[in-house]
């Protein structure tokens, strides 16, 4: 019998959202499959390289409202939020406190198509509890 997933997260890197989406489409399609929560996530750094950000989580949750509105999750349930701290930690500490049962995530940076799978999702698959469905930049 296969797994019940009625929560997939799926962590957006905002900095790369305009050069490929193909995680988010496959977590939008994998929510609608199953009737799943779909939730998205980017993660701010806990101190900005731009000194004229001076709040860091309403910055990237206008930008993140901005990424959802460009690409509408239609009629699935959907929930954002903007983790601050290391990428790969807060993705894992936050799938565990949140009880997903899905992450669906890039494998790397999609300008940089020289590695097999990037430090990020590496990390995630190796700590997550959850299953994890890297996608693969297109080329």
């Amino acid at each position: 019998m296969p797994r019940t997933i009625r929560k997939i997260l799926c962590p957006v890197n905002l900095r790369h959202a305009a050069h490929d989406t193909a995680a988010y489409e496959e977590a939008l399609a994998q929510a609608h499959l199953r009737g799943a929560e779909l939730i998205v996530v980017t993660v701010a750094p806990e101190m900005e390289r731009n000194l004229n950000i001076r709040d860091s989580r309403s910055y990237w949750k206008d930008k993140l409202d901005a990424f959802l509105a460009a690409n509408p999750p239609g009629d699935i349930p959907t929930v954002s939020k903007v983790l601050i701290g290391s990428v790969h930690r807060q993705i894992v500490k936050f799938a565990k406190q949140e009880r997903v049962d899905l992450i669906v995530m890039e494998s790397a940076n999609p300008r940089v198509r020289d590695y097999l799978l990037g430090t990020t999702a590496s990390h995630v698959v190796n700590h997550a509890e959850c299953s994890v469905y890297v996608v693969r930049p297109q080329v």
